[in-house]
């Protein structure tokens, strides 16, 4: 199998996209990456829209890849520290269960139920920000977070949806410097896009602005939809950050010559074993993702109890935070992304972007529109972080770092579409029903816990039937 995909992939709609000529090995050839088989991204924007079928393929063939040290996996003088680190001393092994690698697949966590999903218990992972604890052997929280594997389905609109929030807020933000600065005068702002409310700026008229009211986002105003704690930009940071950490893999355009001065940073033995191409086709990959959906096939008493759960979860006010639906402008994914930092490819560093029209896809014909034409995306989330923990219901605060300066106990509202497919829930998996994990919830989210907690029996069988419904299904 592996050879005729290798095979498809040089010759068919890609052969003339990849970075380097095609000089494969044998059928039994242990590699991901034939020679010659890395993809070239200015080669694959300007194919345009007849390369996206194969760069999707291409896309879900590393998805599923189990790396090898020919491909270059393992980091053995670097660590899984997002900005380029080497370790102090000594070799990392080929696989850590703590600091990484810690697989040899993507797929190997995003599996359940279907390729990109989620993951079970035992494909958790621990978060360090990889420098002061670099080299850790223990799962102690002092020394790492542990994390259950997050769905990937439906990430391009997530993405999407994060974009247009940020362009809102950083909008809000220009209007109120321009007024200060026209009258003379402080000029206060709401910071609310698409009915989500992130606190609110004060301008002054020398240009500075006061951010103390800010709640739920970054000071730059950039809304980031990936991780627990919401501090992934973009598909194409993600997918960079996953590749080093888990699997050892490093991306040129961050870990590459023009940041570290060196072609194998890690010494893996193996240069640039992962071009800017190559994570396009992961994030092609990930961004046409199906979205999660609702279970089509209820029997009438579950159908039944997911409608009264349903209209139960609004009242006592889980929908304040879990937001049914946030309005899309457009379905048309770029890659790279616009608002990324140093080490992630950006616009500005690419001929032209990859554009994907999402809308092109089968699962868009599902998706609900607006009387504006916009289409609504049933996320489940408002994209904003939250603090979830207070001094009496405290499950979720089980946590000693902070993550890319977000507080321990603030965490990335939770998208539930899927969550009836994605069992054990909460940032680490501790929580076995959705019943426990509600009742786990503290801090902003106490309210609707204790309102949730008052209802009768059946009234709470409800709201879990209503739940159990939203659900991950193969395409």
């Amino acid at each position: 199998m592996k050879r005729s995909s290798g095979v498809l992939f040089a010759f068919g709609a890609l052969a003339s996209l990849v970075a380097g000529g095609a000089a494969f090995g044998g059928s039994w050839d242990e590699r991901v990456f034939e020679p010659g088989s890395h993809l070239d991204f200015d080669k694959i924007a300007a194919a345009g829209p007849s390369a996206l079928p194969a760069l999707i393929e291409r896309g879900r063939e590393l998805f599923k890849a189990k790396f090898t040290t020919v491909d270059g996996a393992g980091r053995p003088k670097a660590t899984q520290a997002i900005v380029p680190t080497k370790v102090k001393n000594g070799v990392n092994p080929p696989f850590s269960r703590t600091s990484g690698p810690d697989s040899n697949s993507c797929f190997g966590c995003h599996n359940d139920p279907v390729v990109g999903g989620a993951g079970d218990d035992v494909a958790n992972v621990f978060v360090s920000e990889g420098f002061e604890s670099a080299q850790f052997d223990s799962i102690d929280p002092s020394f790492s977070s542990e994390r259950r594997t997050i769905a990937l389905m439906g990430a391009g609109l997530v993405e999407l949806l994060a974009r247009e929030m940020t362009a809102d807020l950083q909008a809000i933000r220009a209007a109120a410097i321009a007024e200060a600065c026209a009258t003379g005068k402080e000029a206060r702002a709401d910071l609310v896009s698409k009915g989500v409310r992130f606190g609110s700026i004060v301008a002054h008229p020398d240009g500075i602005v006061d951010l103390d009211a800010i709640e739920g986002v970054d000071s730059d105003l950039i809304v980031r939809p990936f991780s627990r704690k919401g501090v992934f930009t973009s598909l194409r940071q993600f997918t960079i950050n996953a590749l080093n950490i888990h699997h050892g893999m490093e991306a040129v355009e961050r870990f590459g010559v023009r940041w570290t001065g060196s072609h194998d940073f890690g010494e893996s033995g193996v240069p640039d074993a992962i071009t800017d191409g190559d994570v396009s086709a992961l994030v092609a990959f990930q961004a046409t993702l199906p979205p999660p959906t609702v279970k089509a096939d209820l029997p009438d008493d579950w159908r039944q109890a997911a409608s009264d759960g349903a209209q139960t979860f609004k009242d006592i006010g889980c929908g304040s935070c879990h937001i049914e639906t946030l309005p899309l402008k457009s379905l048309v994914f770029t890659d790279p992304a616009p608002y990324d930092m140093a080490g992630t490819l950006r616009s500005g560093e690419v001929k032209a972007p990859i554009r994907i029209d999402l809308a092109a896809l089968p699962f868009a014909k599902t998706l609900k529109q607006n009387d504006k034409g916009e289409w609504l995306i049933p996320v489940y989330s408002d994209l904003k972080r939250h603090l979830i923990v207070d001094e009496t219901v405290n499950a979720l605060g089980n946590e000693l770092q902070a993550q890319r300066f977000v507080e321990r106990d603030v965490f990335l509202t939770p998208r539930l579409w899927g969550v009836g497919s994605t069992a054990p829930y909460g940032h680490n998996g501790a929580f076995r029903m959705l019943d426990e994990i509600i009742a786990a919830h503290g801090g902003d989210a106490r309210f609707a816990r204790d309102a949730y907690l008052a209802l009768d029996p059946a009234k709470r069988d409800d709201v879990v039937a209503f739940l159990r419904s939203l659900v991950i299904e193969a395409p």
